[in-house]
């Protein structure tokens, strides 16, 4: 079985849960990602907000039932 992956909001979220889905995705550090986050925003004259909003939208969210099946099945197996 393929390990797929998807990008979404996480659960792990301190407004949206977008940097923290990206960071989920790529295997990084949520709290490094949101800091390079703030400060890109801040020198890019607040272009991050616009991006962050538009991410909220387009990125689904986490619904709690995402992976159990494979979860359970490793348990099995």
């Amino acid at each position: 079985m393929e390990n797929e992956k998807k990008l979404t909001r996480s659960s792990n979220r301190m407004i949206a849960g977008v940097c923290a889905g990206i960071a989920e995705y790529f295997g990084w550090d949520p709290t490094l990602l949101r800091i390079v986050y703030i400060l890109a925003t801040f020198f890019t004259a607040f272009a991050g907000v616009i991006i962050d909003i538009i991410l909220w939208i387009v990125m689904p969210g986490k619904r709690p039932s995402d992976g159990y099946e494979d979860r359970m099945n490793q348990r099995l197996h």
